[in-house]
């Protein structure tokens, strides 16, 4: 199975049970994708799966992205399902509680470089090793970096860090990718309405320490975001994409 300009391809999502990736996945489901739905928490992945109306064109994968097994299982489920992988939204993630660096703990700090960093790099890793493979060769990794991968707030230093080095893993990836036609970009997102981001809305940290409320934007223009970058040609490639709500505090010195 190969993908043509009148035939959607095959999706793998992690973290698709809610947010943004819940977003991806039904954006993908509703273009007439087939979404292997990737996360820990199944009843939530079939709900998704429910959601879109189109359940048999989806595959529900409960694995943990911080296991390197299991991740490469849920690859090998999709291609055995499906027949090939064309994109990866990389999405899966978890930041740790506001709070002072040097109170963070060593376990707390670990948590979040397990999922941002090592998990991230895991899928990216199985990615190739499918798409080198299959035939038509190649295929695309959408990453999730966050607009804390060029700017963070205030005490967030693991998810910060983390996001960072997904500007890395994007990097290398991308390069490390031409020769076998596998093209690797990242979305950025600022302030998508989720229900991790909701608190925004009722204030958040400033860099100068005040307390304020931040716009918002729907979490389907995200989705749609990732539909565009996905329905590219492997002959083009979007690095980096930033989509964030109009009037957020991130550019300027507000």
């Amino acid at each position: 199975m190969s993908r043509t300009d009148t035939q959607a391809g095959i999706a793998l999502v992690t973290g698709a049970g809610t947010g943004i990736g819940r977003a991806a996945a039904l954006a993908l489901l509703t273009d007439g994708w087939s979404v292997a739905l990737l996360g820990r928490r199944e009843a939530l992945l079939h709900g998704v799966a429910h959601e879109s109306g189109a359940p048999a064109r989806t595959l529900v994968v409960a694995a943990d992205v911080t296991d390197p097994a299991a991740v490469r299982a849920a690859f090998d489920r999709t291609v055995e399902h499906f027949g090939r992988l064309d994109v990866l939204f990389n999405n899966a993630g978890a930041g740790a509680p506001a709070m002072p660096l040097e109170d963070l703990s060593v376990e707390q700090w670990k948590a979040v470089v397990d999922v941002n960093l090592n998990g991230m790099f895991y899928c990216i890793q199985n990615a190739f090793r499918v798409m080198k493979a299959q035939s038509p060769r190649g295929g695309r990794i959408i990453n999730n970096g966050s607009i804390s991968a060029h700017t963070p707030r205030p005490q967030s230093i693991a998810y910060t860090a983390t996001k960072h080095a997904v500007m890395g893993l994007t990097k290398a990836a991308s390069l490390d990718g031409r020769r076998w036609d596998i093209a690797v970009g990242q979305i950025d997102v600022g302030n998508a309405r989720t229900e991790l981001a909701e608190r925004m809305t009722q204030g958040v940290q400033q860099a100068n320490g005040e307390i304020a409320s931040e716009p918002m934007m729907d979490v389907d223009v995200v989705g749609q975001s990732v539909l565009y970058m996905a329905n590219l040609p492997l002959s083009a490639n979007v690095l980096f994409h930033t989509v964030m709500a109009t009037c957020m505090p991130f550019v300027g010195r507000g």
